[in-house]
């Protein structure tokens, strides 16, 4: 079972990466080359790459076939992420005194462990493997 859950949480942390590049790209191909606002730019290279990011965790991640409840519990991991780490953050800028530049960074690796969990849940409720074998 733990190699399993290795294997998970490592193809976890490769759909993150993915996933930011996917959005940064969207970002720049809404802000730059269509000229939008760079709030609207942001929304929707956000939408759009976590719809990547809800395909790529179904499939490569948990190998599970994707439903619709699924994906709309999905944002879910995103809203307790962003919760989550921002407490966190103003924790350790106000709290512990820590720069605000790296106090983000170390709650990255406190938040990523936890979205894997409520992640996980999510896509596993009901799981039907459709790539994976345990």
């Amino acid at each position: 079972m733990k190699k399993i859950w290795k294997l998970e949480f490592t193809r976890f942390i490769i759909v993150g990466v993915l996933n930011t590049v996917c959005y940064y790209l969207l970002y720049l191909l809404f802000y730059q080359l269509a000229d939008l606002h760079y709030l609207v730019s942001h929304w929707s290279g956000t939408i759009l790459s976590m719809i990547f990011s809800f395909f790529l965790n179904s499939y490569f991640t948990y190998g599970v076939k994707p439903t619709w409840r699924k994906f709309f519990q999905f944002p879910l991991t995103q809203v307790v992420n962003i919760a989550v780490s921002s407490v966190l953050v103003y924790l350790f800028v106000e709290g512990f005194g820590w720069n605000v530049t790296v106090a983000p960074l170390a709650a990255v690796f406190f938040t990523v462990p936890i979205t894997f969990v409520i992640t996980s849940k999510i896509m596993k409720s009901g799981r039907k493997d459709v790539t994976h074998e345990a």
